[in-house]
This record gives C-alpha cells, sequence and structure tokens, in this order.
C-alpha cells in the first residue's frame, strides 16, 4: 500500500481517562489529516511506567471509537519498543552526541538558570565521555539558532543551548524519555503533520534538534490552544480534568469544536452529522489564538 501523502497522529499518555483537553488535541490532529486526505494514527504512549493506570489505554480507545474517531493502522505502544530507542540513542553516542550525567535534580537547584520552560542544565557533566549505563544519558545541544514555523503562530526562534540546554535522553533507572521516544516513532511512523496543544511547544526546538542530528524528517509542526479549567491550570489528570462521556459523545465533540472556534450548525443531532459538518468547516478555518483558553465549563 502507497502511504498517504499526510499522515497525523493522536498520542495519549495512558495516566487516566480522556479528558476535554486530550478530546481537542484529538479533533484538531483528525481533522487536519482528514481534510488533507491524509492517514490518523493512533500511538499509546505509555513508555513510563509509574504514570500508567492500569486500564487507561483500553478505556481511552474505547473512547475514540465510541466518539467516532476512525484511525489507520495498529496502535502502536511505545512499551514494546524500547529496543528501537536504544539504538537511536547509541547512534547519537556513535557521534558524541550523548554523555553520562550524574547530578541530581537536588544537585541542579540554584545552578541552572530559566529556561523557555524550567530550568536549563548547567552543563555540569557535559565534558564526560564514554558509556555508564548506571547514570542518565542526556543529549549535547548545538549552539545553534533553530527557527521553525507553526501552523498558528508563524515563525518560532529558539537558542537551543541557552534556551533549552542538553536534555535528558533516558534516565538513570533505564526509562527512555518521551523527547527521543516521539522522535523515533514519529520518523518510523511517517508522520508529516503533528498537530498537539500548545503546551508542547517548547519540546518542539529539542525535537527538531534530535531529528537533525539523526538525519530524519522534520515534519510540519501545528500547536493548538490550551484548554484551561476555572483556575487557570491546564486541563489533565495531575488537574484532575474529568473524563469526557463515552456514552454521551455529542456534547462533547460539539464544546471541543466550539473551543477550536469552529461555527457548526445547530441541528446536529448524531456523533455522524457532527463529523461531517466538523470535516466541511475544517479546511481553511481560523484557530483562535494560541494562549490558554478556558474550556467549557459544562462536563461535556
Amino acid at each position: 500500500m502507497v502511504p498517504s501523502a499526510c499522515r497525523g497522529r493522536f498520542a495519549p499518555t495512558p495516566s487516566g481517562p480522556l479528558h476535554f483537553g486530550s478530546l481537542v488535541a484529538a479533533l484538531g490532529s483528525y481533522l487536519e489529516a482528514r481534510c488533507r486526505q491524509g492517514e490518523w494514527l493512533l500511538r499509546i504512549e505509555d513508555i513510563d511506567p509509574p504514570r500508567e493506570v492500569t486500564g487507561a489505554a483500553d478505556a481511552i480507545l474505547r473512547t475514540l471509537d465510541a466518539f467516532g474517531f476512525e484511525w489507520d493502522g495498529p496502535v502502536i505502544y511505545q512499551s514494546r519498543r524500547t529496543e528501537t530507542y536504544r539504538a537511536a540513542l547509541e547512534a547519537l553516542r556513535r557521534l558524541d552526541l550523548v554523555y553520562p550525567c550524574a547530578c541530581s535534580r537536588r544537585q541542579l537547584v540554584g545552578h541552572a538558570r530559566r529556561g523557555v520552560d524550567g530550568p536549563v542544565y548547567p552543563g555540569t557533566c557535559r565534558a564526560h565521555h564514554g558509556h555508564d549505563p548506571a547514570l542518565a544519558q542526556r543529549f549535547r545541544m548545538p549552539a545553534d539558532r533553530l527557527v521553525f514555523e507553526d501552523g498558528l503562530l508563524g515563525r518560532v526562534a529558539c537558542n537551543l543551548s541557552y534556551e533549552c540546554g542538553d536534555f535528558v535522553l533516558r534516565r538513570a533507572d533505564g526509562v527512555y524519555t518521551y523527547q527521543l521516544a516521539v522522535v523515533v516513532d514519529d520518523a518510523e511512523q511517517g508522520i508529516s503533520h503533528v498537530v498537539r496543544g500548545a503546551d508542547l511547544l517548547t519540546s518542539t526546538p529539542r525535537q527538531i534538534a534530535l531529528q537533525q542530528a539523526l538525519g530524519l524528517a522534520t515534519p510540519a509542526y501545528l500547536h493548538l490552544p490550551v484548554a484551561l479549567d476555572e483556575h487557570g491550570d491546564k486541563l489533565s489528570k495531575q488537574t484532575l480534568a474529568r473524563a469526557v462521556k463515552a456514552a454521551r459523545p455529542l456534547p462533547a465533540l460539539r464544546a471541543a469544536a466550539a473551543f477550536l472556534g469552529l461555527s457548526l450548525p445547530a441541528d446536529i443531532d448524531t456523533p455522524a452529522e457532527f463529523w461531517s459538518a466538523a470535516l466541511a468547516a475544517w479546511p481553511g478555518h481560523r484557530l483562535p489564538p494560541i494562549r490558554g483558553r478556558r474550556a467549557n465549563p459544562c462536563n461535556p
């Protein structure tokens, strides 16, 4: 089968049921892929066992199915792909782009400057070479200025070493990190368009730097507005965001579409009618500003 010229994906972490913020990301990525006559893939990012809730992955899949999402191909589980991540880490090590780091979080407190999304590693172990499997493994971030185009924000620039700094690819406990896993998976799955929440915007420079180091293609990125709760915090499992109701998909779908600024007919009565209207409205649709927006106060 010849792969589609456009391939999107949705990659939830199974740390709880599907909530409204994740539904917004799923909806945006799905509409973008389908309106480009592309494929839409599902990936379960279960690479960090302590964060995983038993049964959450299956519950998310059941909810997406009940809402009418149709994905292409088998669902990929990151927990089954550690050998692939190990191979990518070794490829970076051969390029001398990885080094062992013995620093603990406590040691870094007070010694790191503030970057785009938190403390920037001060390079304490950067002179280290070789391989010590008992230590965390960090990526040597190049001292470059990276510029990329975001589908909503336009041109985004980042000083990689100063604003992001060297970051961990594999923790001391042997767990591969999100940044490495997502880059490897997106490349292997042929993802051409990444549509996700703006809370991940600061991860994009790190991921592009890894793509360039590994000789991988860079997808097109579009970062959606983030759904906030009544306190102004991002909707997430950590902030106890309520699950959307699989038994009542239409209210949640309509609320997610409204959050993304889609204007749909008022007389939609079924999920099938919703998808037909949403797919017709999405091409050329102007998304609202990327800053966080409060979610619909109802419990869709």
